[in-house]
């Protein structure tokens, strides 16, 4: 028997150009089976909560382009599950307005916020690892969050620094930090304190909301506004006009940097936030010769180290080209070495300027 008091936020909304051509603005990475496993992004995400929060409690927040793609690749959940932003407004306002409909729908609601697109392999440690920060979060107005024990200094994730002397399995934090240097980073596990930011979030409807109160007065009140509109008909209308006037901030920059009452529980699952197509070539098998293949067939020769997806059925024939990714999608071929896999943004808008927004 689920738990009717847990509640989950599925994010939805981002557009992942650093996985194009494969994702684009018109079809982003939560919305394709990256891994092929034979399941998008958001569906193995949303089976990941479903096991232990009840369908009709899970929410999903995304722009209004998704939602007839939420609607398809989700078949169990309603309309009014889906949490529709009118404009982008990075990751305060919506969690804000999905957190007061949780609030008015059960005042007794616990509830987690979590990204639609992350690879986690334990899924029963996850579930495990939330349900004892649900447990942390009723006992108190705390605010919690779940942290990756870092396996190697990476410059690519924020980190969260926790109070050594934090006898319990969640620690306190004392500060979250940026994304560092590689000095830095590697300062940060040698002081052993430190963990990634996964942006995984618990705590109680109340809690946050009351957070929001004492820390952003004005977001809560542009949206305090709406309290009898929402979860009714009147809701689309009121959002669609109010939601614009939001300032555009993270919830870590709106909440958890400024809250006292942060807590962070070492993860025990292994995590990858799929950012990047290096990222995804980690947590995919390889043949001897280090090349990773996502659909379709493969003839190498002295090919080594390459990341490699095909639509169903296409073959391709690939020699002496080494640490390479190689997608071919519709209507576009990217072949990029994977050293400048951080250069996909700016390709994207090059692409954009000089041939349209038709492959973008």
């Amino acid at each position: 028997m689920k738990n009717k008091n847990y509640y989950a936020v599925l994010m939805a909304g981002g557009v992942g150009s650093r996985f194009w051509p494969v994702s684009t603005t018109q079809n982003p990475k939560q919305f394709h089976d990256m891994l092929g496993t034979g399941d998008t992004l958001i569906q193995r995400t949303f089976k990941r909560l479903n096991s232990f929060i009840p369908t009709e409690n899970i929410l999903i927040l995304t722009n209004e382009r998704y939602n007839d793609l939420v609607l398809e690749q989700l078949p169990t959940i309603r309309q009014e599950q889906v949490v529709l932003e009118p404009a982008m407004r990075n990751t305060a306002p919506c969690i804000l307005y999905a957190a007061l409909k949780i609030r008015k729908m059960n005042p007794d609601a616990l509830m987690v916020v979590a990204p639609s697109d992350h690879w986690i392999e334990d899924e029963a440690a996850f579930a495990s690892d939330v349900q004892h920060c649900f447990q942390v979060c009723q006992e108190g107005d705390v605010l919690c969050t779940l942290g990756i024990k870092p396996s190697f200094p990476n410059t690519g994730f924020g980190y969260i620094e926790y109070d050594k002397s934090s006898g319990k399995e969640q620690k306190k934090v004392r500060q979250f930090r940026e994304k560092p240097d590689y000095e830095t980073a590697k300062s940060f596990l040698e002081q052993g304190n430190f963990l990634w930011n996964a942006g995984i979030f618990m705590w109680s409807a109340h809690t946050i909301v009351r957070a929001f109160e004492k820390y952003q007065p004005d977001q809560y009140e542009l949206f305090a506004k709406g309290l009898d509109s929402y979860n009714t008909d009147k809701e689309a209308g009121f959002i669609r006009e109010h939601y614009p006037q939001a300032e555009n901030i993270s919830i870590d920059y709106a909440i958890l940097e400024q809250s006292d009452a942060i807590y962070v529980l070492p993860a025990s699952f292994d995590w990858n936030d799929l950012g990047t197509w290096g990222s995804l070539y980690d947590k995919l098998d390889k043949d001897p010769k280090g090349n990773a293949l996502v659909n379709g067939h493969m003839l190498e020769t002295e090919a080594r180290g390459n990341m490699v997806r095909l639509p169903e059925g296409k073959l391709a024939v690939i020699e002496g080209l080494e640490d390479y990714i190689i997608v071919d999608q519709e209507h576009v071929l990217m072949i990029v070495p994977k050293s400048k896999e951080q250069d996909i943004k700016a390709i994207v808008s090059k692409t954009k300027a000089t041939f349209g927004e038709g492959y973008v």
